[in-house]
């Protein structure tokens, strides 16, 4: 199996154990992946305007190269990219006369946007087309006795026309993580927003929903926490720094990126997880699990 693969731009610098994490994984699946050619950001944020086309260019961008690279379908791994692709892929194909103008606004592109291109997020091709009950087959280091609380946060789920599985209650990452061998652990806390770009003016609301998030993880007695945003990943790893300052009871707990998780199970090498990024280091708990 080939796979066109949009990277974004996090995962080419702070999210780097995001990236190399899945790429092992895949690698070690058998499946090819090739990234996109001169892919640019996603916008980052979907607009909501309806009279705000020009934020729809810069996906719509995306899809063309996917075109221009003969795919019919692209990868995403950053949540907020799938999320920001996929809306504006959708607005599009809904709407032919915003699709005209964001074509004409590309007038120099060699080809016209049609709207054919499929945008899915790594763990709808894991869970799709390569299969949980293939992976599970996969599985070099079954994950136990490692509990694993899985955090969707907003953009993969909501809103439920975009989303890849049930808005209140996904189980796509508890179903990944079983066949891993670990024990998921389910937690009220898992689709809540992380308080997403508050991080830069209010970090201290940014504490304080670590805090409700990471506490409820650990009522439920996981190990570590799994993410698919590197927003998320953020907020609920570096700003433990600020959550420990505001609520001095509060146990640190590492958070790590379900292709990471994955790439242990598959027995991938510890320089392919990139522990060196993480402000909790997840090592200590998985050296005592057995697990690297």
């Amino acid at each position: 199996m080939k796979i066109s693969y949009y990277p974004g731009c996090t995962l080419k610098n702070n999210a780097k154990n995001f990236e190399d994490s899945t790429l092992c994984s895949l690698k070690k699946l058998g499946i090819e992946v090739e990234e996109l050619p001169r892919w640019n950001c996603c916008g980052t944020v979907f607009s909501l305007a309806t009279d705000d086309l020009i934020h729809h260019v810069a996906p719509i961008r995306n899809l063309i190269r996917t075109k221009e690279s003969n795919s019919e379908k692209i990868m995403t791994l950053c949540a907020m990219c799938f999320n920001t692709l996929k809306r504006a892929n959708e607005r599009v194909k809904a709407d032919p006369e915003s699709l005209e103008k964001i074509n004409d606004f590309m007038y120099l592109e060699k080809i016209n946007y049609e709207g054919d291109v499929k945008v899915l997020h790594l763990l709808e091709i894991l869970r799709d087309e390569v299969k949980f009950e293939n992976i599970a087959k996969k599985v070099v280091k079954p994950l136990k006795n490692l509990k694993v609380a899985n955090y969707y946060g907003c953009l993969l789920v909501r809103p439920k026309e975009i989303g890849l599985d049930d808005v209140e209650n996904p189980t796509i990452l508890e179903n990944l993580t079983t066949v891993l061998g670990a024990d998921p652990a389910d937690f009220p806390f898992k689709t809540e927003c992380c308080a997403s770009y508050q991080t830069v003016d209010k970090p201290e609301i940014v504490a304080e929903r670590a805090f409700q998030i990471l506490t409820s993880a650990q009522s439920q007695g996981a190990d570590v926490v799994a993410v698919s945003c590197p927003l998320c990943a953020f907020n609920l790893d570096h700003r433990q720094k600020e959550t420990v300052k505001k609520y001095p009871e509060f146990k640190n707990i590492p958070i790590l990126y379900f292709s990471q998780i994955l790439a242990i199970a598959l027995s991938c090498p510890e320089e392919s997880l990139r522990f060196d990024l993480h402000f909790v280091d997840p090592k200590p708990i998985l050296k005592e699990k057995g697990l690297i």
